[in-house]
């Protein structure tokens, strides 16, 4: 039972980092920002986000300045959801480099 409400928050918090995030890189002219997972700790305080960057070489820029703007985000989250939930998860950011891998192994079974 607690396993079902977890996935149905991650996916509730997926999809409004998605819309935050989409509305955020529109001023930014070639940045792509997709939240491809989200996981939500057992007790609902800590969401993992994995993040996947387009163009892939400034993943690390955009996700250090993610991580600065983490509280804001956080509040932007908490307007959105604020009638869902009662507490608000603290928001972690990874890179999701499963997209890279991918075309990395496509790329040596072409050789």
């Amino acid at each position: 039972m607690q396993e079902t409400r977890q996935n149905k928050i991650a996916r509730l918090l997926q999809k409004e980092l998605s819309m935050i995030f989409q509305q955020q890189t529109r001023a930014m002219h070639g940045v792509m920002v997709s939240v491809t997972r989200t996981k939500i700790s057992p007790d609902l305080s800590i969401c993992t986000a994995y993040l996947s960057v387009f163009p892939s070489e400034k993943g690390e820029e955009i996700l250090a300045n993610i991580n600065t703007n983490a509280k804001s985000i956080r509040f932007e989250l908490g307007t959105r959801i604020k009638n869902q939930l009662r507490i608000i998860p603290e928001l972690r950011f990874f890179i999701d480099d499963s997209l890279d891998y991918i075309e990395r192994i496509d790329e040596l079974l072409k050789k």
